[in-house]
């Protein structure tokens, strides 16, 4: 089916309504950017009270028969405050950002109606300038005025999940086999494929990348587009969470010399999105048993666990963000939308909840990622067994970025680096069930025995840095055994 006989189809379907319903409000030529705004909150949340997945903001009906009597109102052309294009404008003043699609519908003799599609809002209400909006029968309200509205919302929302959501509706079981790449969730499964389109279907329908409405019509979730999307561009709530690959020629920004953006969904695409990413790390040479050969500046395993990890705790419900990775001639920066969900001290020796369990658990079924929490002991333990300085971790207001750094010999650490890296040492080592000690100091640095107090030195650093603890501070020096901070409280 055309782009145009979809819209105009989906025009059709909208005036056929008897009335404006919570999630569907007709206009003839509004352009008021801050009633536009306001109208977006009001249909976003009440899409959600009336249990649909969109609202609808519809120009070029008249409100009172729902006549087709076309608009001069042109969302590419009109501009907000400031002269900023209205679609940003409209999204960067919404909170959290939703996801609208303005389509221009043409409907012949030069008539033309306009349909904004508005997705539900999801795990919190929507405002617009900080207001949050409401549908009261045809009336636009303030949300705040109606506690009893508000309630019920916070309640649906709680229950509520972005892969749940869908990507998109009404199609036919060819076109949704079309969109998503089934033989490789088939391949993943290490499974055969059933023998009619009608059994591939609803394996699909069962495991929830697929779902059926009341009315029985077929759509593909967001974990089925995320997961197994042939072109991820198909589908415009996921689009943005694509993953970007930039490749830098130097320690800055300054020298971009390649950017690779992901169109395949995150299941069928992880195998050839590592291979592309280790395709561009560096290689050192090294000489062992007198033979020289390559070997990657980055263990692999680590790298592997790092893209998993950022894929699956990002923060889906963040809208025009998605994952990214970014090699430089002496780091690899992985971010995603989203803050961590447990203080990034207890990356290691705590089980994070999941911010997206329909995600962690298929990649989890499938071998892509690992048990919850075991990811981070993956990657400490290559760490210190290829002798790379911690990583770090840095968490803000929207996104969480880990910096895996290259080789560095000891005499080149920062004071910090150091600190970091017996941080790290000690909390892997408890988790394992193995203690602290001088001796696994001078191991993980490389320092001779004579040199035992250097290794002293590292660690009161990090006892005066507050990060580990001594376990018996009545042990002499050379039996004293070290735990990271937290290991005190878990124990008690």
């Amino acid at each position: 089916m055309s782009p145009l006989l979809h819209d105009q189809q989906l025009l059709a379907r909208l005036c056929a309504e008897r009335q404006e319903l919570g999630w569907l409000e007709f206009k003839e030529n509004l352009a008021d950017p801050n009633q536009i705004g306001e109208y977006i909150s009001a249909l976003a949340n009440s899409a959600v009270l009336s249990g649909t997945t969109h609202g609808y903001l519809v120009w070029g009906v008249r409100e009172s028969d729902h006549a087709v009597v076309g608009t001069s109102f042109d969302p590419h052309s009109a501009k907000a405050t400031g002269n900023e294009d209205l679609e940003p404008w409209l999204t960067r003043m919404l909170n959290p950002q939703v996801y609208i699609h303005f389509r221009k519908v043409d409907t012949g003799g030069g008539v033309h109606a306009v349909i904004l599609e508005i997705d539900a809002a999801r795990s919190t209400p929507v405002a617009f300038k900080s207001t949050r909006f409401i549908r009261i029968g045809s009336y636009k309200k303030r949300l705040s005025e109606y506690p009893e509205h508000e309630s019920r919302l916070w309640d649906l929302l709680r229950g509520s999940s972005f892969e749940a959501g869908i990507a998109a509706s009404n199609l036919t079981e060819a076109r949704a086999l079309d969109l998503v790449d089934t033989h490789g969730y088939y391949q993943l499964l290490r499974a055969d494929l059933p023998e009619t389109r009608r059994g591939l279907v609803e394996q699909m329908v069962r495991e929830g990348l697929f779902g059926r409405t009341v009315t029985g019509e077929l759509f593909i979730t967001n974990l089925g587009a995320i997961l197994f999307a042939r072109e991820l561009n198909e589908f415009p709530s996921v689009a943005r969470k694509a993953v970007r690959v930039v490749l830098y020629d130097g320690p800055s920004r300054a020298g971009g010399i390649e950017q690779q953006v992901g169109a395949r969904g995150y299941g069928s695409g992880f195998s050839g999105l590592l291979d592309y990413i280790q395709a561009r790390l560096p290689n050192i040479e090294v000489i062992e048993r007198g033979i020289r050969h390559n070997r990657q500046l980055y263990p692999g395993r680590a790298v592997r666990e790092l893209v998993a990890n950022m894929l699956i705790h990002q923060d889906l419900s963040i809208a025009g963000s998605g994952p990214i990775v970014e090699i430089f001639s002496n780091r690899i920066e992985f971010t995603n939308p989203g803050v961590p969900l447990i203080d990034v001290r207890r990356f290691i020796g705590q089980r994070p909840p999941s911010r997206n369990e329909s995600l962690a658990s298929f990649m989890t079924r499938v071998g892509i990622s690992e048990e919850r929490g075991s990811g981070w002991e993956k990657i400490a333990t290559e760490v210190e067994l290829n002798q790379l300085p911690a990583p770090k971790i840095t968490a803000d207001a929207n996104h969480t970025k880990i910096t895996l750094y290259a080789p560095r010999p000891f005499g080149e650490m920062s004071r910090a680096d150091r600190i970091e890296a017996v941080y790290l040492h000690t909390a892997l080592r408890h988790v394992s069930g193995e203690p602290t000690t001088n001796a696994s100091i001078r191991s993980r640095f490389g320092i001779a025995e004579q040199n035992s107090s250097q290794a002293s030195r590292l660690l009161g650093d990090a006892v005066d840095a507050g990060l580990i603890l001594i376990e018996d501070p009545s042990a002499g020096p050379r039996l004293r055994r070290y735990i990271p901070f937290w290991a005190v409280d878990d124990d008690s």
